[in-house]
């Protein structure tokens, strides 16, 4: 089978994933009003899988899924798989605790917002008369103490007028001690009313705390997967193993786990399988109606390693095929600081996972080791170009604070899928969209109005040629996949940089990204010298 991980949809799963979309498209116009109802849920975006299965008769089959759940519907609807672990029926364990749970939703908000807010507001309204009380016999203390200082400086006070001042400070110096006494003493019954209301608040969120803990343990320890190898593990059990320990919200309930599974069941071995996305793009992600994606890493991985135990996989879970590059990196300068390399596409800037050697490894083995050769930023994998690696700790500090201060120029050379002018794109603009990471679908990033960091692109189309639009790229900041996603994103450009395979329409194993770091331009602060650098860009 391929891997759901890195592939390119096979024949099989394309034509299977075309009557898909014809069926979706006649039962738009269904009688039925849940079949409308399905499309239009599917419509705001959702991703759907296909697996093509063989029997023990060597007879092939299709099946359908889609991600998580769906309206009224929770996991079914004809013509889909169902759920791995349907935990949703109406008087089962989990829908009877996640009741409970809920209600005790219900009492917490009652109780914060109507019991506890009612004792905040009395507690603070006496403290606040208290208060009125105190500072008032303050003033008439600060006053009489005025009087008595105005009389001594006007000499006007004999012997027993300053013994008779002394008692009055001494009288009203007790006084405010008892009146401060009394006044706390007023005030606490309703500090002791308040803190037992605080008190009840927080033994009710425990005991939520604690029972929707329990319930979801529940959920994880039932969960339960199948391999090829007719062997069955929980979620709880898969995770375990990984750095995350807890499974995250929706874990199993993706496409490849529903299908997999599904197969399993019923005694079909797994052949070929492909997930599309269908709709509009949701929550910031970089999606398109339509393109095939690889299987969420952060949910899915963990779960696939299992499920796909006992089958070959090709390429295997641990491999990265399209990374492999048909070019060595060529060194286009150096001197005592520093080395400007031309990057392949496909090579990793530094070692990641996979075994693949990346360009600091190549640069390592070309130079000796007293040379204290290191990258001093980084390109994506599958983005070729100029990048500079240092020689020394004074050069590698040196460089990194002209790119962390952006005192270095780039340009980047891509061509993207689409007309730029049907599209009713200036030729020439800024893109200002701030990205955060996809955590549960890492190396992927999305656009986050909320939570992302600042991510600014100037751009200059150039060309239109063979439906790809030539673009010059200026990145203001160096964000991950910065230009890839401000390409892709309908809320950017619209169009995605050809041959990628995260965010665009990659139609082959053996294209490309065409995206090139062209030139770079910077002053070196250790000699004060002025560098220009650029390389051709190769498609």
């Amino acid at each position: 089978m391929n891997n759901p991980f890195d592939y390119i949809p096979g024949y099989e799963c394309r034509e299977a994933f075309a009557k898909l979309m014809d069926r979706l498209e006649a039962m738009k116009l269904s009688s039925r009003t849940e079949d409308v109802n399905f499309c239009n849920e599917l419509a705001d975006g959702k991703m759907l899988g296909v697996l093509i299965a063989e029997d023990t008769d060597g007879e092939r089959h299709t099946l359908y899924a889609f991600s998580g759940q769906l309206g009224n519907g929770g996991f079914y609807h004809e013509g889909f798989v169902g759920p791995v672990f349907d935990y949703l029926q109406p008087d089962g364990y989990f829908k009877t605790h996640e009741a409970e749970i809920s209600l005790q939703n219900k009492e917490i908000d009652e109780f914060e917002n109507s019991k506890l807010t009612k004792i905040r507001n009395e507690y603070e309204h006496i403290k606040e008369q208290l208060t009125i009380s105190l500072n008032d016999f303050k003033e008439k203390c600060r006053q009489s103490k005025a009087q008595r200082d105005a009389k001594r400086e006007a000499g006007l006070t004999d012997d027993n007028e300053i013994v008779q001042m002394i008692r009055q400070s001494q009288f009203e110096k007790a006084e405010l001690h008892r009146l401060k006494k009394r006044l706390a003493e007023d005030l606490q019954p309703n500090i002791d009313k308040f803190n037992d209301a605080t008190a009840r608040l927080e033994e009710m969120k425990e005991r939520r705390r604690h029972d929707s803990e329990v319930l979801q343990n529940w959920l994880f320890s039932n969960f339960k997967l199948l391999n090829a190898r007719g062997e069955s593990r929980s979620l709880s059990e898969i995770f375990a193993e990984t750095p995350m320990k807890i499974p995250p919200s929706g874990a199993g309930e993706c496409c490849a786990p529903k299908l997999i599974q599904a197969a399993y069941l019923k005694g079909w071995k797994p052949i070929s399988i492909a997930e599309f996305w269908y709709g509009k793009p949701k929550g910031g992600e970089v999606r398109i109606h339509g393109e095939h994606y690889p299987a969420c890493r952060g949910k899915c991985l963990p779960v696939l390693s299992w499920m796909l135990q006992g089958l070959e996989i090709v390429p295997q879970l641990d491999t990265h095929s399209h990374s492999l590059t048909e070019h060595k990196p060529e060194i286009i300068f150096e001197n005592e600081w520093f080395c400007v390399v031309n990057k392949p596409s496909g090579m990793l800037s530094v070692p990641g996972k996979g075994y693949e050697i990346s360009l600091q490894q190549w640069l390592e083995n070309h130079y000796e080791a007293d040379r204290d050769v290191k990258v001093a930023h980084r390109l994506d994998q599958d983005t070729s170009g100029l990048i500079i690696a240092t020689f020394g700790l004074q050069a590698y500090k040196a460089m990194q604070s002209i790119f962390a201060t952006r005192k270095t120029e780039k340009t980047y050379v891509a061509l993207l899928d689409g007309d730029y002018r049907e599209k009713g794109l200036a030729e020439q603009g800024m893109i200002d969209l701030p990205i955060s990471p996809d955590w549960l679908d890492r190396p992927r990033q999305r656009i986050d109005f909320e939570n992302g960091k600042s991510a600014v692109t100037e751009y200059l189309f150039t060309e239109v040629s063979n439906g790809r639009s030539r673009v010059i790229f200026h990145p203001v900041t160096g964000r991950t996949h910065q230009l890839r996603v401000h390409s892709a994103s309908s809320e950017g450009l619209g169009m995605s940089i050809a041959g990628d395979r995260l965010y665009g329409k990659a139609t082959a194993n053996s294209e490309r990204l065409h995206l090139h770091a062209h030139k770079i331009e910077f002053t070196f602060p250790i000699n004060g010298q002025h560098y220009c650098f650029e390389c051709s860009v190769p498609f």
